[in-house]
């Protein structure tokens, strides 16, 4: 895998002010604002980089307001970090190809793996298969 770096500069060409913030400063989006994405199968990538990350297959509905999957499309693809902000702890994930902010991962999620990627929506975009 090439890892993808930039600098602020360029992060911030690229992506809009809520997308910069989350996937540059860790920052989360407000529960239930971000527009659900299709039913259809098809893979979510990273916004930042286009990794392909998670798979409509592995989405299920947490009741959360973040898109929310059970596993990663790859393992390799997605990395995890202890998260200790707002007198908390989690386990942050990010995509390991530009280690861009996704999320945090939660020990209560549905069967195979009984995880929950709960995901922030402006980190990812939706490619329909094929």
């Amino acid at each position: 895998m090439d890892k993808v770096i930039k600098s602020e500069a360029e992060w911030r060409e690229e992506l809009d002010d809520l997308a910069f913030k989350v996937l540059r400063k860790h920052g989360t989006e407000r529960a239930f604002t971000h527009d659900d994405f299709p039913k259809a199968p098809g893979t979510y990538l990273c916004r930042g980089c286009g990794a392909p990350l998670f798979e409509q297959a592995t989405k299920f509905d947490s009741g959360t307001g973040w898109p929310s999957f059970y596993a990663p499309l790859d393992p390799k693809m997605v990395g995890e970090s202890q998260d200790n902000s707002w007198f908390m702890r989690r386990t942050e994930v990010h995509c390991n190809r530009c280690d861009g902010h996704l999320g945090h991962v939660f020990p209560d999620g549905p069967q195979p793996t009984g995880l929950r990627y709960c995901i922030n929506g402006v980190a990812l975009t939706f490619e329909p298969e094929e």
